[in-house]
């Protein structure tokens, strides 16, 4: 069995910057810390925070009870951000705020916050129950109009007839050939556009790795968690190419009845997954394939 890695994956520069902030709370035992939303989609990455006595609280409402209760000190922010008006009430309550932000989302905030007030109407391609869309939203100045689509069929569903101008952000994890179709389409029939390019780096990095990648194997395996967006893009590109790909958490996800002895296997993974999730992932496949090979010898 050959385990092909995709050339660009795993951990992006914006989620590796948040985990090492919360790592050095760790490791300088400072545990009187709690994050403001799951750090980033990865239940492993959380487990482990947990483990080490960082957990997380949902809302404003939810962390303001645990500094009632003298639990905690310190608050990171997660990687996706939160609205303006949110942020400003954390500043508020006397602790000490790390602001895990990815940068690209902070940029993706200032775009709006610009736009909005120079008067465009927004339109955010993404997922509008995603915790960085929310939080973008919260970016945008009150008396403009925005929108939020998923794909090239809700944009149908919008009247534009009386916008002459608007402005175009995307979730950062998107794929760049869907935004590019629904900004084609949106030029065909408003006066002015601008759109501004905010898929991440590291997402076009890793998607273009998977279009390389995954016609060439038998079978792709895509780690990353089932909340990931990023993750969920990258099984999605894979599957076009190679029939037999699955989406995985981590090495205990594996059926060692995906796989024959003579497969050539490629691996991915999400922009929130790390090292040592990707390295259980590969040895375990190399157990499967010394298992397969045993049996294949005995046949």
């Amino acid at each position: 069995m050959e385990i092909i890695l995709a050339e660009k994956m795993g951990f992006c520069f914006g989620v590796k910057r948040t985990v090492n902030e919360t790592q050095k709370l760790v490791d300088q035992n400072l545990i009187d810390a709690i994050t403001f939303g799951p750090i980033i989609h990865n239940n492993d990455v959380i487990t482990y925070f947990n483990q080490k006595g960082i957990t997380y609280v949902n809302n404003l409402e939810e962390l303001k009870q645990k500094l009632k209760e003298k639990k905690i000190n310190t608050v990171v922010i997660r990687t996706h951000g939160v609205r303006k008006d949110i942020l400003e009430e954390i500043k508020k309550l006397n602790l000490k705020v790390i602001n895990g932000t990815c940068p690209y989302v902070t940029k993706v905030h200032k775009i709006v916050e610009k736009m909005s007030r120079e008067g465009y109407p927004i339109l955010i391609i993404g997922k509008a129950d995603h915790p960085e869309i929310i939080g973008v939203t919260g970016y945008i100045d009150n008396n403009v109009p925005y929108f939020i689509i998923k794909n090239e069929e809700e944009l149908n569903q919008i009247d534009f007839s009386k916008i002459k101008k608007i402005a175009v952000v995307s979730q950062t994890t998107e794929k760049i050939e869907k935004v590019q179709k629904i900004v084609s389409k949106l030029i065909s029939f408003i006066p002015e556009v601008r759109y501004f390019k905010t898929i991440c780096y590291a997402t076009d990095e890793n998607q273009e790795a998977v279009h390389k990648l995954a016609p060439n194997v038998d079978i792709m395996i895509v780690i990353g968690g089932k909340s990931s967006s990023n993750t969920k893009k990258l099984f999605e590109i894979a599957k076009q190419y190679c029939d037999r790909t699955y989406h995985i958490e981590n090495e205990k996800d594996l059926d060692i009845n995906w796989f024959n002895y003579d497969d050539k296997v490629g691996i991915t993974a999400g922009a929130s997954t790390p090292d040592w999730v990707i390295h259980n992932v590969i040895n375990k496949i190399k157990e499967f394939s010394d298992i397969l090979k045993n049996n294949t010898v005995k046949v």
